[in-house]
């Protein structure tokens, strides 16, 4: 279950950074957003999206998002994650979360 809880985070997450690299480069966490870029290359520049590139790696998306899309995410910032209840996000990032889990 909280394999899938942080899949579906991640998909969302990620939705608003590939929507944003449609407009001509767009700032995001200070960074531009450069549709040349897959959705991993873009998010790993923006200081608002750590917690959420973490996730991406924890949930072991990586690779599948450097390929070819089309992908819609939607990417909630640090501050989102932080409004979560206290332990949400480490327990969903943990290495032992992903391999319990059951596969989507």
């Amino acid at each position: 279950m909280t394999r899938k809880l942080l899949l579906v985070v991640t998909l969302i997450a990620l939705a608003a950074l590939s929507a944003v690299a449609g407009e001509k480069d767009p700032m995001v966490g200070g960074q531009a957003m450069y549709p040349t870029k897959n959705i991993i290359e873009n998010a790993v520049n923006s200081s608002d999206h750590t917690t959420l590139v973490a996730a991406v790696k924890a949930a072991g998306l990586v690779e599948t998002l450097e390929g070819t899309g089309p992908f819609t995410v939607f990417a909630p910032t640090n501050e989102a994650f932080n409004k979560l209840p206290a332990g949400t996000v480490d327990t969903l990032l943990k290495p032992e979360t992903r391999s319990r889990s059951p596969r989507c």
